[in-house]
């Protein structure tokens, strides 16, 4: 497992698997990365169940201003620090060693909003739609800002999201890639005239 871009390209990584671990193939992490906007510098970026930290590190190569790991997992939070250290990026991170339910709540409390929200929990949970709904009620993401979300084709959610709206997906073998953004006005005026009927 590498850095696909920038400043850290080719930088290898550390890595650890167990039966809740999955790290995103060199593969579809750069597939990810080609149809995000190419502008980095101002973004703000939150990886969610990071576990190894290799998307937002991505995301830190190419030019991202600050990233925020969250995994609960102490070996993850290991990993991550390694890999931070490998790509000169510490200075530039911070690692909350919670649950994501409760790490969501502590930076939507600080007023915290990212440009860049990746989502990528255990392919055998059903975590996806609970994490979508908590960004979308805790407006986490910023007005511009993107969700990148990875689940298994098993378990892509379809459900309603709070405040925020699917624009594009992609699969790569059993990998499904959703991508979600704030959700437009009219949408929203649409959808309270459709519930007060």
């Amino acid at each position: 497992m590498r850095i696909i871009g920038g400043t850290a390209k080719g930088r290898r990584l550390a890595s650890f698997r167990t039966s809740s671990i999955r790290p995103t193939t060199d593969r579809v992490r750069e597939s990810i990365f080609n149809i995000l906007p190419l502008h980095f510098e101002l973004m703000h970026v939150l990886d969610l169940f990071a576990g190894t930290g290799a998307m937002g590190l991505e995301a830190l190569s190419r030019g991202a201003k600050s990233a925020t790991f969250i995994d609960s997992d102490p070996q993850a939070v290991k990993v991550i620090k390694k890999n931070l250290e490998l790509c000169g990026f510490t200075k530039k991170a911070v690692i909350i060693t919670r649950d994501v339910k409760a790490s969501l709540n502590l930076l939507s409390k600080k007023r915290e909003q990212f440009e860049l929200i990746i989502i990528d929990p255990p392919y055998d949970t059903s975590l996806m739609g609970i994490t979508l709904n908590l960004i979308g009620e805790k407006e986490l993401l910023a007005k511009n800002g993107i969700v990148v979300a990875e689940s298994s084709k098993r378990m892509v959610w379809d459900g309603e999201v709070k405040g925020i709206e699917l624009f594009d997906r992609r699969k790569y073998g059993d990998t499904v890639v959703s991508f979600y953004r704030i959700m437009k006005q009219a949408d929203r005026v649409t959808l309270s005239v459709t519930v007060s009927v």
